[in-house]
């Protein structure tokens, strides 16, 4: 790797965010509901039958208040609704209300023509390697070895 070159996490998170903000502007130009990349990703990790908030929290890599209110903000466009869970009184499940199921299939969609988009400008081949490489299972993070961590003087 090149000195001046951008290390891989850089890349794949501005790849992320123009997936992002074309998903925001497509949506946005289709009239829905304004929504933040945080309700974006929450979304997109919801299951069908609903999701706890800690469980969506632990799934975004964000905090339980932070799950919580992007919860809240959706609930309140009517997008998500919260329910009894079935196996715990005391838990509630966080799922998706028609609206939100329509929004959601509309989202899926959008993603669909992006990845076209993507392949007709980078090429199809491109795309798949792409999609091959992030696909393919990358085993348990590794532990730090000797030295790894940061250099004290």
């Amino acid at each position: 790797m090149h000195t001046g070159d951008r290390n891989l996490p850089q890349l794949l998170g501005d790849a992320r965010r123009w997936f992002d903000e074309a998903l925001l502007a497509a949506l946005e130009a289709a009239g829905a509901s304004q929504v933040s990349l945080t309700q974006l990703g929450l979304f997109s990790v919801l299951d069908e039958d609903g999701t706890t908030v800690s469980e969506l929290a632990r799934r975004m890599g964000v905090t339980r208040q932070t799950a919580h209110q992007a919860v809240h903000g959706l609930v309140h466009l009517g997008l998500l609704e919260q329910a009894p869970d079935p196996a715990s009184a005391r838990r509630r499940l966080i799922r998706r209300t028609p609206s939100g199921r329509r929004a959601h299939q509309e989202a899926n969609l959008v993603l669909e023509r992006l990845e076209g988009t993507l392949a007709e400008r980078i090429g199809s081949e491109a795309v798949g390697a792409l999609r091959a490489a992030l696909e393919a299972p990358w085993g348990p993070v590794p532990a730090p070895g000797p030295g790894a961590g940061p250099s004290h003087p």
